[in-house]
């Protein structure tokens, strides 16, 4: 079987986590190996540049330094898991990749679309998502879902942003999913669990049979 790069992207609370999980157990039951992982993050050097990008800290974080740790991130995290494991035939589900840098640095911090063009161009010339989920609802809905789940510790620097963020981020999503209409695939997460399931799977089920 040919190995696929699936990734899951979505604002604040669109329930990525619950069906990114879903989506793999629906695959492995159709004899798929599946690898979850998850950006920023997905090996261990990843996941300390995650702690340094989600921590609230005194320091100020240039935006600058954002997003140059999210690609140092995203470059190890493909040389180490995700280029391997394709390239045996697995199929990679990711929550989140370069599109949310488009999305949270580009929409949501407003930096020039040309510097992340740049900085992907340096990490991923070659490899962009088989196809991408994309979880679209309203910013309020996400928000009031994300605040629900937050734990002793609080919301982190993200989750901490205003609405206005967050309605940035939402448009630049929906914006380049009409700009690749043939790499992206937007279901409604205002819909039940189980109906945002059966959208992921349908959207799952061609790529599977041109994989086999």
């Amino acid at each position: 079987m040919r190995g696929r790069f699936v990734t899951f992207e979505g604002g604040e609370g669109a329930g990525k986590s619950t069906q990114i999980a879903r989506a793999a157990e629906w695959l492995r039951a159709r004899g798929v190996e599946v690898v979850l992982t998850r950006e920023p993050g997905g090996t261990p050097r990843a996941e300390r540049l995650r702690t340094i990008l989600l921590e609230r800290d005194a320091e100020p974080m240039p935006q600058s330094c954002e997003l140059l740790l999210m690609f140092a991130a995203r470059a190890t995290h493909l040389e180490n898991l995700v280029r391997p494991a394709i390239a045996r035939g697995a199929w990679v589900l990711c929550d989140r990749f370069t599109d949310a840098t488009y999305a949270y640095q580009g929409g949501g911090r407003g930096l020039p679309r040309e510097q992340i063009d740049a900085l992907a161009g340096i990490v991923h010339p070659d490899l962009w998502p088989d196809l991408t989920l994309l979880i679209d609802l309203p910013v309020d809905t996400g928000m009031a879902r994300a605040s629900s789940r937050n734990g002793a510790d609080g919301p982190d620097r993200f989750e901490s942003e205003q609405q206005a963020f967050f309605e940035r981020v939402r448009a630049t999503y929906l914006e380049r999913a009409r700009a690749e209409p043939a790499r992206f695939r937007v279901i409604d997460g205002s819909l039940s669990i189980d109906a945002v399931t059966g959208a992921i799977e349908a959207a799952l089920a061609p790529l599977l049979e041109a994989s086999r």
